[in-house]
């Protein structure tokens, strides 16, 4: 079931310089029993980030800030969070004649004083990409 999904702007640090403030599509799915059949939910939501152009940093780069603010804003439990940042498909060439396949990476962290630090990325795994390949579908659609 989707929560949430709309434009996220994150503050930077540095005061009014705010370094590192950005942009990011946050979509906020919970995952309910009718989605898994054979699959036990650890971390029933689900938040999807990918980044947007109007934005002047990217989501892989300041993730661990995202991560941190949008546990904070939303009042979430970061350790029942999945995290996971969207690259859909592109094609690129004079004929579109090259493709950079969609991905779907999960982020884990290390939680220190409420904060998300060191972040690692790996290929999000069937059955749970398939679940959430069907969040998004089912949610672009509309």
């Amino acid at each position: 079931m989707l929560i949430h999904d709309d434009i996220y702007a994150w503050e930077g640090w540095g005061g009014e310089l705010q370094l590192a403030s950005g942009k990011c599509r946050l979509r906020l799915f919970r995952v309910t029993e009718d989605h898994s059949d054979s699959l036990t939910v650890l971390r029933p939501t689900v938040a999807v980030l990918s980044d947007v152009p109007e934005s002047g940093m990217s989501v892989k780069s300041c993730v661990s800030h995202i991560a941190t603010s949008i546990s904070k804003d939303f009042s979430l439990d970061y350790h029942r969070v999945l995290w996971l940042e969207y690259y859909p498909e592109k094609t690129y060439g004079t004929k579109n004649e090259h493709i950079i396949p969609e991905r779907i990476e999960q982020v884990e962290f290390t939680w220190l004083d409420n904060k998300a630090i060191k972040p690692t990325w790996r290929p999000l795994k069937t059955p749970m990409r398939s679940i959430v390949k069907a969040l998004i579908a089912g949610e672009e659609s509309k």
